[in-house]
């Protein structure tokens, strides 16, 4: 069984960022110590002796600086390739038919319904 990504084939995600402008994006300082690989350093502050974030995303109204486009209508990671960890695992509501709570949050935070398991119909 595949996973269709909705009408269209877009993928959810491509026409939200809600949690990139929500969370903030922390991560462990040693994501970004290889050179070509892993998050580029001029993109991160250090927010502890061990973690960083994204630069944007330790504010009262969070937006990563890797996130670029509109809000709800059509976004990208411009680090898409070396994203931290924790973007890596943050799977949108349902995507893998589980509901995912935080998911919800930041996307009715920006005014988006949640996602919901018609939001990915299976292709047989």
């Amino acid at each position: 069984m595949t996973i269709s990504k909705g009408p269209l084939n877009v993928h959810p995600c491509l026409k939200c960022g809600a949690c990139c402008a929500f969370y903030r994006v922390s991560f462990h300082w040693s994501e970004t110590l290889t050179e070509n690989q892993g998050i580029p350093l001029e993109m991160t502050q250090q927010i502890s002796p061990y973690m960083n974030a994204m630069i944007g995303t330790d504010q009262k109204t969070p937006s990563c600086i890797g996130l670029g486009g509109i809000v709800g209508k059509k976004v990208i990671c411009k680090i898409y390739q070396n994203r931290p960890e924790c973007c890596r695992s943050f799977d949108a509501s349902f995507e893998y038919g589980v509901k995912n709570k935080d998911c919800d949050s930041a996307r009715v935070s920006k005014g988006l319904e949640a996602l919901m398991l018609k939001d990915w119909p299976s292709a047989v």
